[in-house]
């Protein structure tokens, strides 16, 4: 016999949404495979947090998403796994040995979730088509993992410059599908590339309408680091930059994609930037990209810098970095991701130019490395201010 209350019929609960999840563009890249076995080390305890800014001290109490709550997944196009890819990486000097073996079963959790991207060749569908089926696949990872948001980043390879402009008909090139994947989808999107991604204008409607927040482009890791520190010290001491020239040396899926001319324009605009920025216009000189594949995911980078003093005496400084681009790139998506995510909780959206510490190109900001980092920190106060 049916029994009659009045009290309402309960049945499972779903669990609040807890997590924040990382999607990354490029998830079976050099830097992709550093980004999930470092941040699967530190929450272990295995390593401390060097070159992570939000480790320290100004951004302890912002409400950032702890290392050991954010999730991992992406779009690749290449197939082979996170595991075997961070091996490589070991045996190459980028990872440090025997951390692939310990952080194997999140690697491989990880890997599970990386679905194909593209456009493949051959493959008919139309940007919309692509677009769609992208955000399902992030849509699916944030329903399916019970994440609160997700943050798309960004870490594919350079894309070359488009031939044709933007205009009726145009087909929109792969980071700029990604990034109005992410719009669709809902979730916060970073740029740690050169590429068009959001800023592509025919994503500039979107992005406005969205209400997300979105941040870019292209990581600042290394020559521009550098750049950014130096070029204010020449012109805060009024000392006339006569020529500025580099050469980077580098290996690697970087290497081969800016060995393209097109590609290398794409990065090289980004590297000038802050030059013409704080010099007030762009000094003689050039910047070569060269593909060395022997030095696989380490580069070197030099600058030579043809300054005048005092009573015109003609002066050169000249500069040697070397470092691996993967460890540089890591911590900065990890920061990126932690803070996006929170601005995304406090109700933030649009272009976020705070974060211009991160980029060579950011979004009009100053171009010193310290008045970014300064701007960084008001950033800072304002996500404690939203707790």
């Amino acid at each position: 016999m049916q029994r009659h209350t009045d009290e309402p019929e309960t049945g499972p609960v779903d669990p609040v949404p807890t997590g924040t999840g990382v999607w990354l563009i490029g998830a079976r890249g050099s830097v992709a495979t550093t980004v999930v076995a470092g941040c699967a080390a530190l929450a272990a305890g295995l390593w401390p947090a060097a070159g992570m800014v939000t480790e320290t001290g100004p951004f302890a109490d912002l409400g950032l998403a702890p290392l050991d709550s954010l999730v991992f997944g992406g779009h690749d196009t290449a197939a082979g796994p996170l595991p075997k890819r961070a091996e490589e990486l070991a045996a190459g000097g980028v990872l440090p040995h025997g951390l692939p073996a310990a952080v194997h079963r999140e690697l491989a959790e990880a890997d599970a979730e990386i679905r194909t991207g593209g456009p493949l060749p051959g493959d008919t569908r139309g940007d919309e088509e692509l677009i769609e089926a992208f955000a399902a696949d992030i849509e699916d990872f944030v329903r399916r993992r019970g994440l609160a948001r997700a943050v798309v980043v960004n870490v594919a390879s350079t894309e070359p410059v488009p031939s044709e402009p933007a205009g009726a008909g145009a087909r929109l090139p792969a980071s700029s599908l990604y990034a109005a994947a992410a719009l669709r989808a809902g979730c916060a999107y970073v740029n740690f590339t050169p590429s068009a991604g959001v800023r592509h204008p025919a994503l500039a409607d979107r992005a406005a309408a969205s209400g997300l927040p979105y941040t870019g482009r292209d990581g600042k890791t290394g020559q521009t680091l550098l750049r950014s520190v130096l070029a204010p010290m020449f012109a805060q001491r009024e000392l006339r930059v006569r020529a500025w020239s580099g050469t980077n040396l580098l290996g690697g899926g970087d290497g081969a994609a800016l060995g393209e001319p097109a590609a290398a324009a794409a990065k090289n605009a980004g590297k000038n930037r802050v030059l013409e920025d704080v010099l007030g216009g762009l000094p003689e000189g050039t910047t070569h990209i060269d593909d060395v594949p022997a030095l696989g995911d380490w580069k070197t980078a030099w600058d030579h810098v043809a300054f005048e003093g005092f009573l015109g005496a003609r002066m050169v400084l000249q500069t040697t970095w070397q470092g691996c681009d993967s460890a540089l790139a890591a911590p900065l998506v990890l920061d990126l991701a932690r803070l996006l995510a929170r601005a995304h909780e406090a109700g933030l959206s649009g272009p976020r130019p705070e974060l211009g510490f991160y980029f060579k190109d950011p979004d009009g900001t100053d171009a010193s490395l310290a008045r970014q980092y300064e701007e960084l920190l008001g950033f800072a106060a304002l996500l404690r201010e939203s707790r």
